[in-house]
């Protein structure tokens, strides 16, 4: 018996009916078995790959990418997540569209998704925005299906937002997972969700929001640390702890990294800005207060440099379990002397975790393609085994 038809097996006893035509905006939107589903789709997309079995679930369609911030490993691991299913991509680049002459959401939402089968749309640098636009595009959508204008639904994947990154933080997950030989073996694990130092300004807060958000639904001890005025949204604070409560696990927020650091089994460093300065600058650049912006920066690089003690170097790392956790990053990372004089992981310890970390990166293309066949896919357990008993890709 293959891995795909075990994965499947375990699939079928699960109670996943509402993933069928639903978007992903969040982690906490979904149950413990919706989760479950999605990381065990992930493995069987990868074992059919693996032994060179075809994924194509589409002979046709498209996936609409919309990045409104850079990206590199989310933008490559949707093009290869939609390819891997038989979709084309097709990115939707706002300065080449009629977006810039007036074009409104719903009409843009509308026009390019005829043919679409899925919709993935990065917006997270402002606060109280990225979601927003992404409901507002998928409202839209949904409205021109209801009104005959679209033959199908599309459906989205959130592929960051400023509330939380969920494919970045299942795929962190699903790192973790085969680490560590299984989910039963993460209760009680001590995970560290640290602020480090970074150079540059405005980083978003949905890669440690998304951290507390999933990893306290695993019973594992989850640990957030930062300095003074580096909060996250308080709401996610409150969704990390009556997870924590609901699995036996703990969520608790400590003053130092040091601590946060003692005795980890994973630690995560990553630099965010504070939610109150986020605020401010959403607020400065809808008011379009360019010189409000530069005053900002500034005052927000020179607040990051009281703390360059916030970096993962190999002292710290010794704090961690027999000195050895396992280091998680969502890349690129500030590497002090390499891409920086000064940043968030000393180059030795990247270095020392560089193979692993590219592993972590891997999982995001079945993560975002198990996503989309969850929500496009009515029977995923008889679609599974029927390709595994198909023929393999043809190579040339």
């Amino acid at each position: 018996m293959s891995k795909t038809i075990e994965l499947a097996q375990h699939l079928e006893k699960l109670h996943i009916n509402n993933m069928y035509k639903s978007d992903f905006y969040w982690t906490w939107d979904k149950t413990d078995e919706e989760l479950d589903a999605i990381f065990t789709v992930a493995d069987a997309l990868r074992d059919l790959r693996e032994r060179n079995k075809s994924t194509r679930i589409f002979d046709s369609g498209l996936g609409i990418s919309i990045f409104r911030d850079n990206s590199t490993r989310t933008r490559f691991s949707f093009a290869s997540a939609c390819n891997l299913l038989g979709l084309t991509v097709q990115d939707l680049d706002e300065k080449k569209s009629q977006i810039a002459h007036g074009e409104t959401v719903r009409e843009t939402a509308n026009m390019v998704s005829f043919m679409a089968d899925v919709i993935g749309i990065r917006d997270d640098m402002f606060i109280g925005e990225g979601h927003k636009y992404q409901k507002t595009f998928m409202d839209a959508v949904k409205e021109g299906y209801r009104d005959g204008i679209l033959e199908q639904q599309p459906t989205l994947v959130n592929l960051q937002c400023d509330v939380d990154h969920p494919t970045q933080c299942m795929a962190d997950m699903l790192h973790i997972i085969h680490q560590f030989g299984g989910v039963e073996n993460l209760k009680g694990k001590k995970i560290a969700m640290t602020w480090a130092y970074s150079p540059s300004y405005g980083k978003p807060l949905s890669v440690p929001q998304g951290v507390i958000g999933l990893m306290t639904r695993f019973g594992m001890d989850v640990v957030l640390a930062h300095p003074e005025g580096y909060d996250v949204m308080p709401e996610v604070e409150e969704i990390a702890k009556k997870n924590a409560a609901a699995t036996g696990g703990s969520y608790k927020k400590v003053a130092t990294m040091e601590e946060a650091f003692q005795d980890a089994d994973i630690v995560y460093p990553k630099s965010w800005a504070p939610f109150a300065a986020m605020e401010e600058r959403t607020k400065l650049y809808q008011a379009g207060d360019q010189k409000g912006i530069d005053e900002l920066e500034k005052k927000l690089l020179a607040q990051n440099a009281q703390y360059k003690n916030w970096t993962c170097s190999e002292e710290m790392m010794k704090r961690t379990k027999n000195g050895s956790a396992l280091y998680l990053h969502c890349l690129p990372a500030d590497i002090t002397g390499l891409s920086c004089p000064e940043g968030e992981v000393d180059n030795s310890v990247f270095d020392r975790y560089l193979v692993p970390l590219y592993k972590e990166a891997s999982y995001k293309p079945y993560v975002i393609a198990a996503m989309i066949m969850m929500s496009k896919v009515k029977d995923p357990v008889s679609a599974l085994m029927a390709l595994d008993a198909a023929d393999k890709r043809k190579l040339f």
